[in-house]
């Protein structure tokens, strides 16, 4: 007797493929935590630094261990000379999030034991990773504007280190602790797409570079990473807020996607977007060019809702928070990497403690019985 064939769920949508003690996410009631703290706990209280320790090991830090942790990834910033070249002659044109995961897969030739997947192995290149994407993203915008890659300040917290190599100089304390919350929000989110992908990957007992290169890989699209970068274009091709309305009319008449809005697993809203929206307000208070961005996104979350009950997704207020901030909008996605690769980290080494394949199964749906056609007969 032939056992029933699995039931089919397009983009496995609710399947269960992994159990993960990191982070979970309430979709009915719009609950997210890390480790079981509630977001909310978290945002605008804790550094990004105590976020990436909490998924290493289990638990928010000391302040004794807490500085230990910083002083470890200060110290594991640094780039290898050839990397830097590679960054250095990547096209000036190149999509950013094309030259990060070109960069990180190489660093892989520069790892000490890089096939090494023990846990103790895997948390050591995971924090090097951790600390160096700042550095390889910050490099990856210099670098193609011509300018000189700014070595990392081992004295400044990795939020506001970021921004240094980025600008070139020190920023506000606002525009520091805008990126602080940014990175704190972005950390991990259970089973995404990417996160998904690096599980698969590291199933294989692939090591954490090829994880984090692939999960690179399925965050650089816009239904994933790059949809507040898809935002952000999106505000600036509407132009004014009393254009608002009219485009999204437009929009559902046309079938347009609205980047931003709506998501696959929360029904009632993000519980990211409220802090979110919360720091773009006070981002473009602080800006004092003139420009309404953040009405003209809460706008389209109004004139969206009038035709269905979509709400904004994480990337929605990140786009106009990360625009005040200085990020180039065509980078918005590595700086979600820069964020989540801690998450990717801490993902990898659960898989590899699950010690199982990934490998569902699929649906044929193609011909059947086909007879074999000799080559001279085909036509």
């Amino acid at each position: 007797m032939t056992a029933p064939a699995p039931a089919f769920v397009k983009g496995l949508a609710s399947v269960v493929a992994a159990q993960t003690a990191l982070s979970s996410v309430d979709g009915v009631n719009g609950v997210l935590t890390y480790r079981g703290i509630n977001i909310h706990d978290l945002a605008g209280k804790v550094a990004y630094e105590e976020v990436v320790y909490l998924l290493f090991y289990g638990s928010l830090p000391t302040v004794a261990q807490l500085a230990a942790f910083q002083k470890e990834l200060a110290a594991n910033r640094e780039l290898p000379k050839p990397i830097l070249d590679l960054i250095a002659a990547a096209p000036k044109n190149a999509v950013p999030m094309d030259t990060l995961r070109t960069v990180v897969s190489a660093l892989a030739f520069y790892e000490r034991d890089v096939d090494d997947i023990s846990i103790e192995g895997t948390l050591r290149k995971g924090i090097r990773l951790t600390a160096q994407f700042p550095t390889v993203v910050a490099a990856i915008h210099r670098a193609r504007n011509g300018q000189a890659i700014i070595a990392p300040d081992a004295s400044l917290p990795h939020a506001e280190n970021f921004l240094y190599m980025l600008q070139g100089e020190k920023q506000s304390q606002l525009k520091n602790d805008a990126m602080n919350l940014y990175l704190v929000l972005l950390a991990d989110h259970s089973l995404n797409a990417s996160t998904f992908t690096a599980r698969v990957v590291s199933s294989t007992n692939a090591d954490l570079h090829a994880a984090v290169t692939a999960a690179l890989g399925a965050l650089k699209g816009n239904l994933h990473g790059g949809a507040a970068e898809a935002t952000m274009n999106m505000l600036i091709e509407i132009g004014a807020l009393d254009k608002v309305d009219s485009f999204v009319e437009h929009a559902f008449e046309t079938k347009r996607k609205i980047m931003g809005i709506g998501h696959r697993i929360y029904k009632t809203g993000d519980p990211r977007a409220k802090h979110l929206l919360e720091w773009a307000r006070c981002m473009e208070g602080d800006d004092g060019k003139g420009h309404n961005y953040v009405d003209m996104a809460v706008g389209v979350e109004q004139a969206v809702l009038r035709h269905r009950e979509l709400y904004p997704n994480v990337d929605f207020f990140s786009a106009p928070m990360l625009y005040y901030i200085g990020i180039p909008v065509d980078l918005d996605t590595c700086v979600f990497a820069v964020s989540r690769v801690a998450g990717w980290t801490a993902h990898v080494i659960e898989q590899y403690n699950d010690s199982a394949l990934i490998r569902p199964a699929a649906q044929y749906i193609g011909a059947t019985n086909q007879p074999l056609t000799p080559l001279a007969d085909r036509r």
